[in-house]
């Protein structure tokens, strides 16, 4: 609840958006729909993040209304109404009090008064900000409302003439962490580096992959996280060379090694990490020959993390030093403007180095501004995550790298004088990985 100390939080995050739409606008945001996973069982709920991101409201079925200037207050919440029997089969509810006196809201309806409310605040705006798309039952009681504000306007000479998406303002302040979101986001490095660490401890063969994902998920939810901010990707052997594997149903073999992407999501904030070892062993000298490539690549990608340097700096900065390594090892043939060029290296790296993180794993915010790579800021999390993948059946590549696949993964927080890995314990040099998986 935002009485938990948090208020504070979502109260500056909602006068920061309001300073941004201006005094003409109003926004209008719905929840994150419930979602049936088959017949009558329903997904676990997780609130849409940009509206929990302004308001800390986490349950079903809510609009919230940012208004400023009005006469109720610029935070308007509609929710679902107290209710005793339904409550008894799944939890408590705010309500309309609930809203007001644990959120902050400055008026709260129920949710059944939208289509008669709504319009009246609306009404009184140049502008409404709504974010399309998310949820078409909202969409169409919106399109709905707006096409009798708009025939009202004519008549009465007020009212909003257009519609706008309320998303470029909220993910530009999202990309920019506060320190109590950092704060969070440290918490949720440190709870998946307990978990990396026990999945390189225990990972051996004639193990299940779905074993060490099972350990992976305990070790989240014994530590308070809300469990896996993305389905965890536990890949032996050749399934290290699918990019998002997620059966996590193989046997691991002897002398393979395992592949772990995986981060927890804590308190609405995502960690995401991989790491690439022996299970239950040590590195063969083919194995290590290529792990140390993208050990390379990465440490020089961290380097070129600061302010001032493009996004675009820290993947070519990878890239580099992966193509320059897969033509010492027969790879890849021509000089290394060639093969960039002529994207041939995509056969074994086909993604990129970096993406934003946040509360969305694929955090939001804009990585091109003006057509240019964007430029780092402080305040920003991205990830540095090269790899190589040698598919199992490429003839064309030398046999002892067939089926191998590498990736390491860190997250890093952009400084004013440079960054912090804020991953850093979790292991990756091949020193301290073999001292944790060599039993």
């Amino acid at each position: 609840m935002a009485s938990d100390g948090k208020g504070e939080i979502f109260s500056r995050r909602r006068r920061h958006f309001v300073e941004q739409i201006g005094p003409g606008a109003i926004a209008v945001l719905p929840s994150a729909p419930v979602s049936v996973r088959s017949n009558d069982v329903e997904f676990v709920y997780r609130q849409d993040s940009d509206f929990y991101y302004l308001t800390g409201f986490a349950e079903p079925e809510a609009v919230a209304v940012i208004a400023p200037g009005h006469k109720d207050g610029e935070f308007i919440l509609f929710v679902r109404p107290r209710d005793k029997e339904r409550e008894v089969w799944t939890g408590r509810r705010a309500g309309v009090e609930g809203a007001m006196l644990d959120y902050g809201a400055d008026k709260a309806h129920v949710l059944a008064e939208l289509d008669r409310v709504l319009p009246e605040y609306i009404q009184r705006y140049e502008r409404v900000l709504f974010p399309l798309g998310l949820n078409r039952e909202m969409d169409e009681r919106m399109l709905t409302m707006l096409r009798a504000s708009y025939q009202r306007r004519s008549q009465v000479g007020d009212g909003p003439g257009g519609i706008l998406d309320p998303r470029h303002v909220i993910h530009e302040m999202r990309l920019f962490k506060h320190p109590d979101e950092i704060a969070t986001m440290r918490h949720a490095a440190e709870i998946s580096n307990q978990a990396h660490r026990r999945a390189m401890q225990e990972a051996r063969a004639g193990m299940m992959e779905w074993e060490i994902e099972a350990l992976i998920d305990y070790s989240f939810r014994s530590r308070g996280a809300a469990g896996p901010s993305y389905p965890s990707i536990v890949a032996s052997g050749p399934n290290a060379t699918v990019l998002h594997y997620i059966g996590n149903d193989r046997r691991i073999e002897p002398g393979e090694m395992l592949l772990i992407d995986a981060g927890c999501e804590y308190d609405f904030y995502a960690s995401d990490v991989t790491r690439t070892f022996p299970a239950g062993g040590r590195f063969s000298p083919v194995q290590r020959e290529l792990y140390e490539i993208v050990l390379s690549a990465q440490a020089k990608a961290i380097e070129s993390v600061k302010p001032g340097a493009r996004i675009e700096e820290v993947h070519n900065t990878a890239l580099g030093v992966l193509v320059e390594g897969m033509r010492a090892q027969g790879l890849l043939a021509g000089s290394t403007e060639e093969i960039i060029s002529s994207q041939s290296y995509r056969r074994f790296y086909m993604h990129r180095t970096s993406h934003w993180l946040g509360m969305d794993v694929h955090d939001v915010g804009l990585y091109r501004m003006a057509g240019e790579s964007r430029k780092l800021e402080p305040g920003m999390v991205l990830t540095v995550e090269p790899g190589l993948y040698i598919a199992p059946d490429d003839e064309l590549a030398p046999e002892p790298y067939r089926g191998i696949g590498i990736r390491i993964e860190d997250d890093l927080l952009v400084t004013p004088s440079g960054h912090d890995v804020i991953t850093a314990a979790i292991p990756k040099s091949v020193a301290d990985l073999e001292s944790l998986t060599a039993h």
